[in-house]
């Protein structure tokens, strides 16, 4: 019984701390490259042309700083502490007087530096690591010591990137998972950018202790952002419009827990379409087979004839008690409160589907002042869907917002726009539904 016990109690985690079998998102030579990965003692990760493994990673805080470094075994990755030492001799350096000192003279012909290829090949070999390289290419450079601080910075980050690129270990949450997945392969997530994502969650009024309707039809990125943001509490049903549940990949890239896990449920539309008498009697049923059978569990039979528990003769045996998978089919006494009650606020992400319709489906099943939310990439069929509910009276408060986002590079000296970002992130239809007589 103790080991069974020890089974079913899941290890605390510090979810600060990366831990074996999480998922981190790993950031490249800051922002170059995005990748996720699952951490074990056998991952690796391809850097360049050069495979590092994945293990010094595993028990380290999220935002920790890696380097990658050479010695004679091969490659591997060592962590980077920055100290305030550095940061103030970087800002003094950003801050000399460049009054006499200019661009104009310097000569781009590929003959400044005297360090060759070879050289740099048989430092490796001596299991010199990136940082020395970068240091020898700096100080062989004929044109260095003429150029502005400003130039000189720029140098060094191009030659660290090349020979001792760093890995920046990011906790995998809504706003970095959005973000890569927009930078990487935005038509998986519908081009849905973080901010009208979380402009959608507002608009929603995703709260805790909230029963969310949601239609994600963008890789599990919504269903992850709810069930983040009700952290435990509350329930996420995913609905789709046939048998087959819509994908979500994405959920499991969030690290979420058992507890979080459970608050994910799936049902289809036509769940919702059954009639009570249905769902009383298939009830009524369940609970026929639960008093001709005794319920079997961990060893101990519980028979409802007696009301007495004994405990199995025979060995027990012990099963594996694998954590709950999100997107569990939702019972049926949760199907008949929510038919019931109403839920408290939904949202859609469904660029493949047509709005006017779903909304017509689903509006229903809202109780009545909850709020919606939709998302879509372009304008016209939010406009459509949003007449129609103007004609059919279903909802009051009806507005299409349309977010805009504009990144900045902040720097000493150098603080402006950043040249190239998105200037599109969608249109979001929001209202509250009413009753109509």
């Amino acid at each position: 019984m103790m080991s069974q016990k020890n089974l079913q109690s899941d290890p605390i985690r510090n979810p600060r701390v990366t831990w074996e079998g999480c998922s981190v998102l790993l950031d490249i030579n800051n922002g170059d490259r995005l990748v996720f990965a699952r951490l074990t003692a056998g991952s690796s990760l391809k850097i360049g042309n050069k495979n590092c493994s994945l293990q010094p990673l595993i028990g380290c805080p999220f935002g920790c700083l890696f380097q990658v470094d050479n010695e004679k075994e091969g490659p591997y990755l060592s962590r980077v502490i920055p100290t305030i030492e550095d940061d103030i001799q970087e800002k003094e350096t950003i801050q000399m007087n460049d009054g006499l000192r200019d661009n104009r003279a310097i000569v781009d012909n590929n003959k400044a530096q005297s360090l060759t290829g070879e050289d740099i090949d048989a430092m490796r070999r001596q299991g010199a690591t990136g940082g020395e390289i970068v240091e020898a290419l700096i100080a062989n450079s004929a044109t260095f010591d003429k150029k502005t601080s400003f130039s000189q910075e720029k140098y060094r980050l191009k030659k660290q990137k090349k020979y001792a690129p760093r890995v920046l270990v990011r906790r995998p949450v809504t706003r970095s998972i959005c973000e890569a997945y927009f930078k990487k392969y935005p038509a998986r997530i519908g081009f849905l950018r973080v901010d009208a994502l979380s402009l959608l969650l507002s608009m929603a009024n995703v709260t805790s202790n909230s029963d969310v309707l949601v239609v994600d039809m963008v890789g599990g990125l919504l269903t992850g952002a709810v069930a983040e943001r009700l952290g435990g509490t509350g329930y996420v049903c995913n609905t789709c419009l046939g048998d087959s549940p819509y994908p979500m990949d994405i959920v499991r890239i969030f690290n979420f827990s058992d507890q979080i896990c459970k608050r994910i449920i799936r049902a289809s539309l036509n769940d919702f379409s059954l009639s009570q008498d249905e769902s009383s009697k298939q009830s009524d049923q369940n609970e026929n087979e639960l008093v001709s059978s005794p319920v079997i569990m961990e060893g101990v039979s519980f028979s409802s004839e007696n009301g007495v528990s004994d405990i199995n003769s025979e060995a027990p045996v012990n099963k594996v008690c694998k954590p709950p998978k999100a997107g569990e089919k939702a019972s049926q006494e949760a199907l008949k409160l929510w038919k019931e009650n109403g839920f408290s606020s939904l949202l859609i992400a469904a660029p493949e589907l047509d709005p006017s319709s779903l909304v017509i489906d689903l509006l229903p099943l809202l109780s009545y002042s909850a709020p919606f939310a939709i998302y879509h990439q372009y304008l016209q069929p939010l406009a459509t869907c949003m007449h129609n509910l103007q004609l059919g009276k279903m909802a009051i408060g009806l507005q299409i917002s349309e977010p805009w986002l504009r990144e900045y590079q902040v720097l000493p000296s150098r603080t402006h726009p950043c040249m190239q970002m998105s200037g599109f992130g969608g249109y979001i239809l929001s209202g509250t539904r009413v009753f109509s007589s």
